[in-house]
């Protein structure tokens, strides 16, 4: 599954002191013509997200596939 994402800006990590991001919009990306579907009812959009990793393995999870069958991309504004 593909999935893109509109990134919102978070706070630094308390933990690692790093930047973090929160998901603004998920969308599983288009294939083959058909418009992507708004997916961002899936996620908790108040959680602080470390990188793109954390999150395609967070939809892994969800949908409960292997990591390496997800993929995640930021939309391009």
């Amino acid at each position: 599954m593909q999935f893109e994402f509109t990134r919102r800006r978070s706070a630094r990590s308390p933990v690692t002191d790093a930047a973090t991001f929160r998901v603004a919009r998920l969308n599983q990306a288009p294939n083959a013509g058909k418009p992507g579907l708004d997916c961002s009812h899936v996620i908790d959009r108040s959680y602080n997200y470390h990188s793109p990793r954390e999150l395609r393995w967070h939809l892994a999870e969800r949908f409960g596939l292997a990591p390496a069958a997800v993929s995640v991309r930021e939309a391009r504004a």
